[in-house]
């Protein structure tokens, strides 16, 4: 994985997006159909119709960084909520390339400390 800072915030393009688009026309996508700034460096995910393919493009400096992870037998649990685009931790990114539904896992339960003692 590229490494990103602590402040890089993760958005994915819900729904499907076509796995020919390259940089220019991705980041294209980003500014005009999102709304969003592809120079942030904020990192910007896209999966195919078959969910077996996530494309990420993040701006770093001084150019695009363009990835591509195509499974060979699962396909992606992508996320199909209303709207455009989702905001995600950088966390529940890696939950998703690993295969994890983000909307169904869940960590451990906060403790309240005051009915402890």
């Amino acid at each position: 994985m590229i490494p990103v800072g602590s402040g890089t915030k993760v958005y994915l393009a819900l729904g499907a997006t076509d796995m020919r688009k390259a940089i220019r026309t991705l980041s294209t996508l980003v500014a005009a159909k999102y709304s969003l700034d592809p120079f942030s460096g904020h990192l910007f995910a896209f999966c195919n119709r078959d969910r077996n393919i996530v494309k990420l493009l993040l701006w770093d400096r001084n150019g695009f960084w363009l990835l591509q992870k195509r499974l060979e037998k699962q396909r992606f649990r992508w996320p199909s909520s209303p709207g455009d685009v989702a905001e995600l931790s950088q966390r529940e990114l890696r939950w998703l390339l690993d295969g994890l539904d983000v909307a169904k896992v869940q960590g451990h339960k906060q403790l309240n400390y005051n009915t402890l003692y």
